[in-house]
């Protein structure tokens, strides 16, 4: 594979006019379909010059397109223009002037921030361009027109030449569905089409596991991963090209695989980067990726179990973390599991804050912020900005159902490095689902200070018992649980949640053990009533 400065080379002679003499068209030659919500209230947000994305916002606004964010997702996504989409949710004319004035405004801009010429920035904008042309540029005057065409030729050929990219992670086929994209509303340049299909198919077998699941191991980058997926089978459908058969063997594998990493509310687990997400959004993803099966118990390769029973449904983090290179988001939470009941979230990670800078994305990935065991308040895995250091290097689970009850037992050897020791996690969930029990074991030649957090979702209502050898929880349905524990000391604790829109206060219930003590707790969750 070329190395950086190659690619570098090639995208700018690319993007020379010089080296291409074909006429830049009018107007896109067929149209292309930006197929999901926008969100009126973001846009209303744009109309103030505020772009907000996962709890973090920047200024957005004529020239501002220099200036740097915070965090490169933030800045990824302003210069990515995935926002159109909220401006047309919007539908007023001061809507459709505000785009427009901000395309304008980034192709004219004299300096850009370099990260707009990231091949997925690239994709993600000539996508968006596209997908809304008929919103902010059908109805403009030729000379806008004229520039938009020129710039997105301009990109398609930079983008062409930057293929393969150097990330290996999902943000390979967002660039991929732009080229195509190009190639639909520009056939002239047949040659974009024949570099994306050359290049697509390698990526989806490096992406898209043979259980479904995204490499990334995220479920919110499965999603997005299946939305680009998605898009370019209707792309390709629309040029009138025959797509690569395993684009459909992977859009099938990923439907199913996403619906096992959905609770009863209908939005997404929170592991690695992930939040909630509208659950019509998801069913909307999973209505455009076809018949897509029921949900799995068992994501072998990606690493989750899925343990249903009842109204009542536990997923468990049950692999090791994505592998170098496509860890981006990846979290220190091995076995960490969440617990919803009905359309209710009881136990819950933290969720994440990709957007935000400095102390909250740190916070959102520690081994603390999620529902599992820590040791000496270390995490699992070493956090790093750009992915993971030490991490767990053998993850196992064995699993058995037997009436309708669930036993599972698994370890991670994230600690063994650090203190010499092993994270044992047995769970069982009865036929009922309404008797929820674990064991956590730290197994080490030397007794080691441990906890077991049980972040609780804001809905929930916790009390401590009077006897504080049991919590008492209450959820939004009415329905009440009962929190014991044995071989530990039983708090309620201050707790942050991140995985809707914005940041919620929180609880948690941490199970403090007893370093001269056995290097067990046992703990159950129970309906009351």
């Amino acid at each position: 594979m070329m190395n950086g400065w190659i690619r570098g080379v090639r995208r700018r002679m690319a993007r020379l006019p010089s080296l291409r003499m074909t006429r830049v068209p009018d107007a896109p030659a067929l149209p292309v379909r930006d197929p999901w919500p926008g969100d009126p209230a973001r846009g209303a947000e744009l109309l103030k010059g505020m772009l907000s994305l996962g709890g973090a916002s920047m200024a957005l606004r004529a020239g501002s397109f220099a200036d740097t964010a915070p965090t490169a997702v933030l800045r990824a996504a302003a210069h990515g223009f995935g926002w159109l989409r909220d401006l047309r949710a919007l539908g007023t004319d001061a809507a459709r002037m505000r785009a427009r004035a901000l395309v304008a405004d980034w192709i004219t801009a004299a300096e850009l921030d370099a990260i707009a010429d990231r091949p997925d920035v690239t994709g993600a904008r000539i996508t968006a361009w596209l997908g809304h042309y008929d919103f902010f540029a059908a109805s403009a005057d030729d000379g806008f027109r004229q520039k938009l065409m020129g710039r997105l030729v301009a990109d398609a050929r930079g983008l062409s030449a930057s293929l393969p990219t150097e990330e290996l992670d999902e943000r390979a086929l967002t660039a991929l569905k732009g080229l195509i994209a190009a190639a639909v509303a520009l056939p002239d340049h047949a040659a974009f089409l024949t570099r994306a299909l050359r290049v697509l198919p390698q990526e989806l077998a490096r992406q898209v596991l043979p259980d479904g699941c995204h490499s990334e191991r995220s479920p919110a980058q499965m999603m997005t991963a299946l939305q680009d997926l998605t898009e370019i089978r209707a792309l390709l459908q629309a040029a009138q090209a025959q797509p690569p058969q395993a684009l459909a063997s992977a859009i099938e594998r990923m439907g199913p695989a996403l619906r096992s990493l959905r609770h009863g509310d209908g939005g997404l687990a929170l592991f690695n980067g992930s939040k909630e997400e509208s659950s019509s959004l998801v069913e909307l993803v999973l209505a455009q990726a076809g018949r897509s099966g029921r949900a799995l118990s068992v994501l072998p390769e990606g690493g989750f179990q899925r343990l249903q029973a009842g109204r009542s449904v536990v997923i468990v983090d049950c692999g090791a973390p994505a592998a170098a290179k496509i860890d981006r988001f990846a979290h220190a939470g091995t076995l960490s599991f969440e617990l919803s009941v009905g359309r209710d979230r009881m136990i819950v990670n933290c969720g994440a804050a990709p957007a935000a800078g400095g102390e909250w994305h740190d916070a959102s990935r520690a081994t603390a912020a999620h529902s599992t065991l820590v040791i000496a308040d270390t995490n699992s895995s070493e956090l790093k900005p750009d992915g993971l250091g030490r991490r767990p290097e053998r993850v196992e689970a064995q699993r058995q159902e037997a009436a309708g009850a669930h036993w599972l037992e698994a370890s991670h050897d994230g600690y063994r490095k650090p203190f010499g020791a092993i994270h044992r996690r047995r769970l069982y969930v009865a036929e009922s689902g309404e008797d929820i029990r674990g064991e956590d074991a730290v197994e080490a030649a030397t007794p080691q200070p441990y906890v077991v957090r049980f972040h609780l979702h804001p809905s929930v209502d916790a009390s401590l018992q009077q006897d504080g050898e049991a919590v008492l929880l209450r959820l939004p349905s009415g329905s009440g649980w009962r929190l014991r524990a044995d071989g530990a000391r039983l708090t309620l604790e201050e707790s942050v949640y991140l995985g809707g829109v914005e940041p919620r206060r929180g609880e948690q219930v941490v199970l403090s053990g007893y370093q001269d003590g056995p290097q067990a707790v046992k703990w159950a969750i129970t309906k009351v009533g």
